[in-house]
């Protein structure tokens, strides 16, 4: 049992816009706390993933142990939660915030408030924590504490008389922070002697463990050789390991209330552990299970297919590998018949689709072909059924279609006054409906609702190039609208080619349409006889394109004699390319599937 008494641990998060500082700021109070000697310790410690490292952005929440000697003399057990900074991510961020009383709140002295600010303070501020405002990289030339302090109070409405100023990474203002978190932030409340209540936080795959489960006691303790239940599955399971983070996998007699750590109960999948579900003793079971939080909904759908046929059971091994590090991501059995056997994957947005196909390429060496992302539209029919569409090439027939609804974002983009009118044009061409346009400080806070299949393409891209880079974008899901949406079919040589359709707004169909047939034309090789590339809506041809056909010169072998020779061959010649184009068949190479599928659309 633990020895810490309830008073003496503080459970924090951390939490801010991307690059603010994070990882960094964790990395100092592990170094401070003695968690890792200087020889083991390296940049960004607890993002143990290759593409996190490389890419410097933290993916998955990560937690450590810490104990620290405060000035009073009295040693504190403090569990610090490092989250994800990007939009695509908020799921981890809520997961975390649920297992803690407190959040540091890290603002970068340079660049203030930004749009993940604001999601994640409210994020916080939903689940009533204390706030200790941190105001990193003084050190830097072009900090502005005081300017950014206001921001804070006239954006945000956190006071902040009492924010410190600190330097994560040359080290400056660390020990503060840490006498804060002790002295600001409210210990966890519970009872040991109540029936067992844990908030399954996190889990994830071992290879020589098997799956392994973050929790945080909120009642009772776990203990080896426990026999605990899921309370929303009803799965039943005998614990064989407890431990903590120190940030190594450190393993204890058991855990108290208010202490974050782990278990492993000989779980097969992680598909059997439901993030945000309760854990409680068999024997003495809880009345009522925890609130947990929202689960991830995926809102990009793209498909996935192995560019050799016969790497298919590699590509279903391998995500279901994938899947079991990584809860939020689905995935169902597809077919295609231009791209053959694969699968419809859900991301949480375009960064966690980028994600995972860099993890597929990388970790298990596949070759994939990747279509355009889309998104799930309801579709409602004229006999009053409702159906949820993923994929373009399932769409009913448009006679039998009441209603299709397509979701939308409500958006919060912050951005310097000079680039405010690019960005609000833009919004505009996207089907954008303003919401408000206020400032935050100095700083305009544009808010619009826009649908997301505008955004799911390069909308983030034109956002930052439109601002030279300065604006910063975050979202949350607002329901479903309905829309005059259409079903662009692409057809090749007469014949409909599945994998290219897509859904779009009818005012834009005829332009994404042209676009799709003037890239096919330059992609596909020429034939002996024409082949016309068309983009339909029903049986309405919207644009087209043709790809003229190669001539063989027939009349060669033709010296002398009459006109007439020439004539004949000719017309022998005409007569043979209407039967190939009746006939022939027009093989689309993968190449120009995959280019017209990642055709952006400008």
């Amino acid at each position: 049992m633990s020895k810490t008494d309830l008073s003496h641990i503080r459970n924090f998060s951390i939490i801010a816009h991307i690059d603010h500082g994070k990882s960094t700021l964790a990395d100092r109070i592990i170094q401070m706390c003695g968690g890792l000697t200087d020889r083991a310790m390296k940049e960004q410690v607890l993002d143990n993933m290759e593409i996190e490292r490389e890419r410097g952005i933290t993916i998955k929440a990560q937690t450590v142990r810490l104990s620290y000697l405060a000035e009073n003399g009295e040693t504190y057990q403090l569990n610090l939660m490092d989250t994800p900074g990007h939009v695509d991510f908020t799921y981890e961020v809520s997961r975390s915030l649920a297992a803690c009383e407190g959040s540091l709140l890290i603002v970068d002295a340079t660049q203030g408030v930004e749009a993940q600010t604001l999601a994640n303070v409210y994020l916080a501020l939903d689940s009533e924590h204390e706030i200790i405002t941190v105001l990193n990289k003084i050190d830097l030339p072009a900090s502005e504490p005081k300017r950014i302090k206001t921001q804070i109070e006239d954006v945000i409405g956190l006071d902040t008389s009492d924010a410190l100023e600190v330097s994560a990474k040359t080290g400056e203002g660390i020990d503060q922070v840490l006498k804060a978190l002790v002295e600001r932030l409210p210990p966890p409340s519970g009872d040991k002697n109540s029936p067992l209540k844990a908030l399954l936080v996190d889990s994830w795959y071992d290879p020589y463990l098997g799956v392994m489960i973050l929790v945080r006691l909120k009642d009772g303790y776990l203990k080896k050789g426990m026999k605990i239940k899921m309370m929303a599955s009803g799965s039943e399971h005998q614990v064989e390991q407890v431990g903590i983070f120190t940030p190594k996998a450190t393993k204890v007699d058991a855990l108290g209330p208010g202490e974050v750590g782990y278990i492993t109960a000989s779980i097969k999948t992680v598909a059997d552990t439901d993030v945000g579900d309760t854990i409680t003793e068999v024997k003495c079971p809880a009345d009522i299970p925890l609130t947990g939080f929202k689960p991830s909904v995926p809102v990009v759908f793209c498909s996935l297919f192995p560019s050799d046929a016969n790497n298919f059971e590699d590509l279903r091994e391998s995500l279901a590998r994938l899947r079991l590090n990584d809860a939020s991501f689905e995935y169902e059995p597809e077919n295609s018949l231009a791209l053959g056997l694969g699968f419809r994957c859900g991301f949480l947005g375009l960064l966690h689709l980028e994600i995972v196909q860099e993890r597929l390429e990388r970790e298990f060496d596949l070759d994939l072909i990747t279509t355009a992302p889309s998104v799930a539209y309801k579709i409602e029919l004229n006999d009053g059924e409702e159906l949820e569409l993923h994929n373009p090439a399932d769409m009913p027939d448009p006679t039998k279609i009441h209603k299709i609804s397509e979701p939308w974002i409500k958006a919060t983009i912050l951005v310097p006054d000079e680039y405010l009118g690019g960005v609000l044009q833009l919004c505009t061409e996207r089907r954008g409906v303003q919401i408000s346009l206020t400032y935050a400080g100095n700083q305009p806070m544009a808010t619009y609702r826009l649908p997301l299949n505008e955004v799911v393409f390069d909308f983030y891209d034109r956002l930052k190039s439109i601002s030279r880079g300065y604006a910063s974008f975050d979202y949350e899901m607002d329901g479903f609208n309905e829309g005059d949406l259409v079903k662009v079919s692409i057809l090749v040589n007469t014949e409909q080619v599945d994998a290219l359709g897509f859904v779009c707004h009818r005012s834009q169909s005829e332009n994404r349409g042209r676009g799709v047939c003037d890239r096919l034309k330059s992609l596909i090789p020429r034939q002996l006889f024409k082949i016309p590339i068309q983009a339909a809506i029903g049986g309405k041809i919207v644009a087209r394109a043709t790809i003229s056909g190669m001539r063989k010169d027939v009349t060669a072998k033709c010296y002398g004699g009459d006109i007439t020779r020439k004539k004949k061959l000719l017309e022998k010649q005409k007569k043979g390319k209407k039967k190939m184009r009746q006939f022939g068949r027009v093989d689309i190479p993968q190449s120009a599937f995959i280019a017209a599928l990642r055709m952006s659309d400008d």
